[in-house]
């Protein structure tokens, strides 16, 4: 049975960042708002834990980004990227964020996952026999269908996505605004 959202419940945020990265790059070209995010996420509700998973990938500015996570409220858990040998690179937070979700989840009456990672539908159900009320928030586009059926709540954030990225910088609107005025002439 769904538990229905009200005001005083315990609230943990657990967000996949390389998921939710990936998703906003992959579909609309754009970054994803986290501080809107964690702010709906937690919808006027009492937050115990807001945890962002990171995958450190040594790529500049990615310190600043972690200190701007921290400032919204997220407690930033960073693990590197592992390369094995020929090449292949492997970095995912999905046991972590188990674990932790399993640890904080007598605290808490609600699991809010920012993740569209179908792995994670077996881990809502354990959550629910728990107690815990369960949401998902991802761009619908790629989030698996067991993860959407398996919550108590979703939100869809492709349903308002300008909501949820970044507005571009205007050097980046002029760039694509010029790459697409020469891609009308080349046609």
């Amino acid at each position: 049975m769904a538990h229905a959202q009200h005001q005083h419940q315990r609230v943990g945020v657990f967000v996949d960042v390389q998921n939710m990265y990936y998703s906003a790059k992959n579909l609309y070209s754009s970054k994803v708002n986290f501080k809107i995010i964690l702010k709906d996420a937690v919808a006027g509700r009492r937050l115990i834990r807001a945890i962002a998973y990171v995958i450190k990938a040594d790529v500049k500015d990615e310190n600043m980004f972690y200190d701007a996570l921290e400032e919204i409220g997220f407690e930033v858990q960073t693990k590197d990227l592992q390369i094995f040998y020929g090449g292949a690179k492997k970095g995912d937070w999905d046991v972590g964020i188990a674990m932790d979700v399993m640890r904080l989840a007598p605290k808490l009456d609600t699991v809010v996952l920012v993740s569209g990672d179908g792995d994670f539908s077996d881990l809502l159900e354990h959550a629910q026999s728990l107690g815990c009320r369960t949401e998902v928030m991802a761009f619908g586009k790629t989030t698996s269908h067991k993860l959407l059926e398996v919550a108590d709540f979703v939100t869809d954030l492709d349903q308002n996505n300008r909501k949820y990225l970044l507005e571009k910088k205007q050097k980046e609107k002029k760039e694509d605004g010029f790459k697409k005025q020469q891609n009308i002439v080349q046609r």
